[in-house]
């Protein structure tokens, strides 16, 4: 009776061990490791060993732990590169399943003030995955353009000023390919019934629209100047852009545009080509493209941006009125010592 009841005691005690040990185990695995919300870019091919030192980098705690879960999870094996946001209380075995998962977390997008393809790989490498070589690479190949009607020249018009959620691993062809859908939506039944009082098709509209968001970042005259740019492409006056002379030239630091630039031998250059450029100048906001589409009808052919240097700009219907607004501008100029 002795033995048997010595036996119930120790395998009692063995019992209640194991149930603490097993407790003390649940509670290591499922304390937290992130004490605040932490951010992860895991680029396609990275080392495991190199993850785990972000991790560790990033501010996780209990790394030694981590690597235990990942190791009988297989993560090494498993693991899906991405933008990945760690919450805050996220123990050792939400860590790993996150990171195996591949449940990413969307990033920003942020597309503007972009006027080239060049620039636009630059900025888009800045925001996801891919490398600049390659987006330019991707942007700048025939088959991309020709993939959606398009020239290379005009493949520009499609990024539509806005900031998108996209996967940071998003690859060169999948982000055109969404941009050319957002660039169908963005054609809404309103605007595409407006393209008729225009003249003009989708690329076109863009690219004047593009002109038009360089000469002026004041909405409210927007319209009337985009009215001046369609006054002159229905009588077949060449628009004369200073905007398109700079983009020839390729110095957008040019404060004025001397007799040298719009003699500049470019396509782009409206003061040497009759009608638009062969596409856009740059990515011009949505309220220069709904400018065009709405532009203001009136009789101005010329424009000039004002001596108070105010952003806004005198109009005019002939040549001497025109001529003296300018001469105004270039005396600015002058007292500024602005050349």
């Amino acid at each position: 009776m002795a033995k048997k009841s010595l036996f119930r005691r120790v395998a009692l005690l063995v019992v209640v061990l194991i149930g603490v040990a097993g407790i003390a185990a649940v509670a290591i695995l499922k304390g937290s490791c992130v004490s605040e919300p932490v951010e992860l870019f895991i680029p396609s091919g990275t080392p495991y060993s190199t993850v785990l030192d972000s991790l560790e980098s990033a501010g996780v705690k209990k790394m030694g732990l981590i690597k235990m879960v990942g190791q009988y999870k297989e993560l090494e094996k498993n693991i899906k590169p991405g933008h990945y946001v760690i919450g805050k209380g996220a123990n050792a075995m939400g860590i790993v399943a996150l990171l195996k998962s591949g449940a990413q977390r969307p990033v920003k997008l942020v597309i503007n003030n972009t006027r080239t393809l060049e620039q636009l790989a630059s900025k888009l490498a800045g925001q996801i995955e891919a490398d600049s070589a390659s987006l330019y690479a991707h942007l700048t190949a025939p088959a991309t353009a020709k993939k959606y009607g398009l020239t290379t020249e005009e493949l520009i018009g499609i990024f539509v000023a806005n900031t998108y959620e996209v996967w940071w691993t998003t690859t060169p062809e999948a982000l055109t390919d969404r941009m050319n859908r957002e660039w169908n939506n963005f054609w809404n039944e309103s605007r595409t019934a407006m393209l008729q009082r225009t003249g003009l098709d989708k690329i076109d509209v863009v690219t004047l629209a593009s002109i038009v968001y360089e000469e002026t970042k004041n909405k409210g005259e927007m319209p009337k100047i985009a009215g001046v740019y369609m006054n002159r492409l229905r009588r077949g006056i060449p628009l004369q852009a200073c905007p398109t002379a700079k983009y020839a030239v390729g110095d957008f630091s040019l404060r004025r545009i001397l007799n040298k630039h719009i003699q500049f031998e470019s396509p782009y250059n409206t003061y040497l080509n009759q009608g638009l450029p062969p596409g856009p100048i740059c990515i011009p906001s949505i309220a220069a493209i709904d400018a065009v589409l709405n532009y203001t009808e009136h009789n101005y052919i010329f424009f000039c941006a004002k001596e108070d240097f105010s952003g806004t700009h005198n109009f005019a219907t002939t040549n001497a009125e025109h001529s003296a607004n300018a001469r105004r501008y270039q005396e600015a100029l002058n007292k500024r010592g602005i050349k």
